[in-house]
Parts: structure tokens; sequence; C-alpha cells
């Protein structure tokens, strides 16, 4: 998998700290702006997070463009619904030259892995025998399965982020899903390290939540986010 930060709001620090003191000042933006400088809005967004006043960091949003994840895993990206989404189509793409994610749990297994991979040689021929009888791809691609390789270019805001990696860095999360969020982590904490400090999982930044099916690692998963670049 890989996972590219495309494109993202400048400063976005700054950009937190001014849209939340216009609601609390007379002065014009011009003024707010020149009174901004990093370490004040380092200072400004903290305070901000420790209050739970998280709309402004909705003003800073990060897109990212994410090749080679399987189907199984964007059908979950894309059930967080406070996001643009643009995915390769399979109507309008050949899927004859698809490529397919196999799961650890398949690769390493001998007998599993030549089960999957004979499912997926059938697949491709029939796939490619219904595109030569001209069944339309948008047709043809019903017999794909969630295996099957894709590319997306999605936006999120940053309060959107921290609410997708409280659920998607989790170790209950799907593997897939767990590995996108860990990348899509370790590079927004790159540009905005203030706004996904002890980003992560919910037992990173407040308690576990899960209960009984609680994976029983909060310490582990503590360590390890923090010890993502900041």
């Amino acid at each position: 998998m890989k996972v590219t930060l495309l494109k993202y709001t400048d400063e976005p620090e700054k950009a937190i700290t001014l849209a939340a003191k216009i609601c609390y000042s007379d002065k014009n933006l011009e003024q707010i702006a020149e009174s901004i400088d990093t370490e004040s809005a380092y200072k400004f967004v903290r305070m901000l997070k420790s209050l739970g006043h998280e709309s402004a960091l909705e003003h800073v949003c990060f897109t990212f463009g994410t090749e080679n994840i399987s189907r199984a895993a964007t059908h979950q990206l894309v059930r967080h619904r406070i996001a643009s989404y643009s995915q390769q189509s399979q109507r309008y793409v050949s899927m004859q030259n698809a490529e397919f994610i196999i799961p650890d749990s398949i690769s390493n297994n001998p007998k599993a892995k030549n089960i999957f991979n004979n499912c997926i040689d059938t697949i491709k021929k029939s796939y490619k025998d219904l595109i030569d009888l001209q069944i339309p791809p948008e047709d043809s691609r019903y017999i794909l399965p969630n295996a099957c390789e894709s590319n997306i270019v999605f936006t999120m805001n940053a309060r959107e982020l921290l609410h997708f990696f409280s659920l998607r860095c989790c170790q209950r999360a799907q593997w897939e899903i767990r590995e996108l969020s860990d990348k899509m982590l370790n590079l927004v904490k790159g540009v905005a390290p203030v706004v996904f400090e002890n980003a992560g999982p919910e037992c990173v930044r407040t308690f576990c939540p899960e209960g009984k099916m609680s994976c029983g690692k909060s310490a582990e998963m503590k360590e390890k986010y923090k010890n993502l670049i900041s």
C-alpha cells in the first residue's frame, strides 16, 4: 500500500488559531494574523483541544492519495461520511490486468494461498470471457472480489481525522485499514504536529472504550503512537 499526502492547508495551526480568535476579537483578520506566530499558534491549538473546542479544526484539510488498497478496505473507508472521495472506477477502467490483495493469514498458509490463487485465476479468466462476449465492464465487474486492488483520493478535515484515527488505529480495526490509518497519521504529524499530538486509538487520547473486547495493550499503544514522527 502506498499513501501520499497530496495537499494540505498551509500552516494548519495558524489557520486554526485565526479561525478561533475571530470569534472573540474586535480586530480585523489582518490584525489577528499579524499577532500569530508559530509558537503562539501551537499554544493556542493545545488550549483549544484541551477544552474540547474542536470546531475550528474543521478549517484545515488534508488530501491523501492511496494506491494498491483492496476494495474491502475502501468499503470501510467510505463509511466515514465527513470526507470527499474519488475512487478508481471498475466501470470505466478495465480490470483484466488487476492485482489482488492477499492477507498475510492466507499468504502464510500454503494450502490457503493455493485456494485463494486458484479462485483469483478463475475470476480473472471469467472476467475476460465476459468482456470477450461483449458484456459491458459495468456488468462484468460483478464477479470481481473484495480483494481487487484499487486507487482512491480522499480529503478529510483535521477534526474528522482525529475521529478516524481513534477508530481505525485501534488494534481491533481490520488490519488493512489500520495500516492505512497509521500511514496517514505519520504523514499528517509531519506537517501539523500539534493538531495531531496524542492522536491514535482512543486509548491513547483517553481510555479504551472496548470493555471486554479490549486488546489489553493500552500501554503498548501509548508508547507506539508517542514514537511516531512529530
